[in-house]
């Protein structure tokens, strides 16, 4: 199983009345949630450890975990308020402003943390779970307690309006990433970060800290994957684009599952990935987040929407 761990929250999605009035609609979603959604689609098992409200948004969000076969055992429940995140759009891309004051998943605290059984194979963290506190520092400490043991995949999702100290915030990022197996960032969140020198010479340095596989993906652009060993351009899928909300989610799941389907999913694997291999989870992982971005809002592909692994 593949346990993502972080936020939950709801989408409040632009719309129009029939008026013609500006108006919002609730979507369940969040970074990690998405993903979680993704490889739960996909037909592989998938739990999440996050924090979870049992006010109306927060029974939205389980139901469609549930209606999406992700496993709750491990998820922690209050009757804290759902985190909202209203959205607005420029030519497609997403933008957010959040309402996260003391809410069911920024209140996960460090003695919150899960026992782990020997069924988890990878972990996923990232998002806005990794910003906020307390659950910034749980997060951060679950997954130094776990990369050991399995799989662990990062990916930072920066955005940049709910992050308050930039600094401390890349300072924790670069702590994660010597945890990391897998790191994943978009073009935008690596401009973020602000280093020195061309995409390739920053993430050859990433990849010294301690990551065995690292990829940039670029919208429409298509994904670059790095190893000690190699660089591979993997091109996008073409598609006409509604939104992108959750497109870099969806991208992240389906590589995991893609990754576990192979039998891909363990830390020796990962270091040792080849050409095809890896050419061919990163193609899978594009074609997934391909459908996602074809339809309105935070929507991944099930199984049977895409061709086998």
């Amino acid at each position: 199983m593949i346990l993502c761990c972080g936020e939950a929250l709801i989408d409040m999605l632009p719309r129009q009345t029939g008026q013609g009035e500006a108006a919002f609609a609730p979507y369940p979603g969040g970074a990690v949630f998405n993903s979680a959604i993704a490889i739960a689609r996909l037909g592989v098992p998938c739990g999440f450890f996050t924090g979870l409200s049992d006010d109306l948004f927060g029974r939205m969000l389980r139901e469609k975990l549930e209606e999406s076969r992700v496993d709750l055992t491990l998820a922690r429940f209050s009757a804290r308020h759902t985190t909202l995140a209203f959205v607005t759009l420029s030519n497609g891309q997403a933008e957010y402003d959040f309402y996260d004051e003391c809410t069911a998943g920024r209140m996960i605290e460090p003695s919150d943390l899960p026992a782990i059984g020997a069924d988890i194979s990878a972990m996923l963290f990232g998002g806005i779970s990794l910003v906020s506190e307390p659950c910034g520092s749980a997060y951060e400490a679950l997954m130094a307690r776990e990369a050991k043991s399995r799989v662990i995949m990062l990916d930072p999702n920066i955005r940049p309006a709910f992050i308050r100290d930039a600094q401390a915030h890349r300072t924790r990022i670069e702590r994660m990433m010597t945890n990391a197996d897998i790191v994943k960032i978009s073009a935008d969140d690596l401009e973020w970060f602000k280093e020195t020198g061309s995409a390739d010479e920053i993430l050859t340095r990433w990849l010294e800290r301690g990551p065995s596989l690292v990829i940039l993906t670029d919208g429409g652009n298509g994904a670059t994957a790095y190893t000690k060993s190699q660089k591979q351009f993997v091109p996008a899928t073409p598609v006409e684009v509604v939104d992108t909300v959750g497109a870099g989610d969806t991208f992240n799941g389906a590589l995991l599952a893609a990754l576990e389907t192979a039998g891909l999913l363990t830390k020796q694997k990962i270091a040792a990935l080849d050409e095809a291999q890896m050419s061919k989870a990163i193609d899978f992982a594009s074609r997934a987040a391909a459908v996602t971005v074809s339809r309105a809002g935070a929507n991944p592909p099930w199984k049977d929407e895409l061709s086998v692994v």
